[in-house]
């Protein structure tokens, strides 16, 4: 029997390779992934728009768009890309560098793909707060849910009708969930 050891990448590397496709880089394994539909891109950007926004005019730091890459474990290397994410202005440092951001954003969205298991967005969402992440956003276009994760709580799931608001990151801050999913 033959094993073939796979050659783990690093940041750096991944950093410096030419595009490859979408992908994130878990414990040094390159993962492809493959783009997301039209749905799932209208949803991420909406809420990165509104945060961004929101962030934008009341000074509380910078909001990453999609396939900003976190770097949030080393040796080996792990790099995600939330679909829209929020880090603070005192974690910024004195400028926004051209290399992954190191360490976990403050708040990360992720937007569930309609072929993403719930497992695996779960999972995601797990990895951000145990590596630091404050909070946790999961947009399920399907059931138009938004669910707010926070370590040592309860997930708080919020539908149509409902108001994300008493956001502790974002004091003042308010998005409904039907202005996430209204489509044109």
């Amino acid at each position: 029997m033959t094993v073939s050891a796979t050659k783990l990448v690093t940041a750096e590397e991944l950093l410096r390779m030419e595009y490859s496709g979408r992908c994130e880089l878990i414990h040094g394994e390159l993962i492809m992934m493959s783009p997301a539909g039209a749905e799932h891109g209208v949803v991420a950007l909406r809420i990165g728009r509104f945060l961004g926004n929101f962030v934008d005019e009341a000074g509380l730091g910078a909001v990453f768009g999609a396939e900003t890459g976190f770097k949030i474990d080393k040796n080996p290397d792990t790099v995600r890309a939330p679909d829209a994410s929020f880090v603070r202005k005192g974690r910024l440092g004195k400028r926004i560098t051209r290399k992954f951001f190191d360490g976990p954003p403050d708040l990360a969205v992720e937007v569930a793909s309609p072929d993403d298991s719930r497992r695996e967005v779960n999972d995601k969402a797990n990895m951000w707060l145990a590596r630091g992440a404050a909070t946790v956003w999961i947009a399920d276009p399907k059931a138009m849910t938004i669910a707010i994760l926070r370590v040592g709580q309860k997930p708080q799931v919020l539908g149509r009708g409902k108001t994300i608001k008493n956001e502790p990151l974002l004091p003042g801050f308010e998005l409904s969930v039907d202005s996430v999913f209204k489509m044109p």
